[in-house]
């Protein structure tokens, strides 16, 4: 019996390694994309990414595709003691995940807290912060980055086309030039109707 109970300990701890990520997932809405290396290199090239933007990496966890920023100041993405409330205060965690042969997937959060409710745990409180705040456009530019280097660009949504600096008019439809608006009604002309006898 009691050798049977060692071997349910033996796998059951081979079944659960300990890790160094966190309890808890990533938020639903944190950034993600795949890229063409293993999850020891696509750690570190995140957290290349994240210094490349002047931004304090405290933690990297390269075994375990993990890694955190302490608390930053949005504005100047520099770690602040400020209080940890509102969009100006912002963390990163990213994970990384194998995926098909030589890819990872990589999950990348930019958490903050909105309201402040010692009923709660703190978690429940981090939310992903939204797309259009400027902080968080930094950061899916910086993703967007690392999939055209090591990853698959198509992924990527296509780009708006820049607007023509030669002052040129832009076509209409079929090439030909936008008609000019005159001010008067257009008459339609039904080509079945009975032509008026002179």
């Amino acid at each position: 019996m009691r050798r049977a109970a060692a071997l349910g300990i033996l796998i059951l701890a081979a079944c659960r390694p300990e890790t160094t990520r966190p309890v808890f997932a990533p938020v639903p809405d944190a950034l993600t994309t795949e890229l063409e290396l293993p999850v020891p290199i696509a750690t570190r090239r995140l957290a290349d990414a994240l210094v490349s933007e002047s931004l304090t990496v405290s933690r990297v966890e390269t075994r375990d595709g993990f890694l955190e920023t302490p608390w930053l100041d949005a504005s100047t993405g520099k770690p602040s003691s400020s209080r940890r409330l509102g969009p100006n205060m912002v963390r990163l965690r990213g994970w990384v995940d194998p995926s098909r042969p030589g890819y990872s997937d990589l999950t990348l959060e930019t958490i903050f807290r909105p309201l402040a409710d010692p009923s709660l745990p703190e978690r429940e409180l981090e939310h992903q912060l939204p797309a259009d705040h400027p902080f968080a456009k930094r950061i899916s530019a910086m993703m967007d980055t690392l999939t055209r280097k090591f990853g698959d660009p198509t992924a990527l949504p296509p780009t708006a086309p820049k607007p023509d600096s030669t002052g040129a008019k832009t076509p209409g439809a079929g090439g030909k030039p936008p008609l000019k608006a005159t001010g008067k009604t257009p008459v339609k002309i039904n080509p079945k109707a009975t032509p008026t006898p002179k």
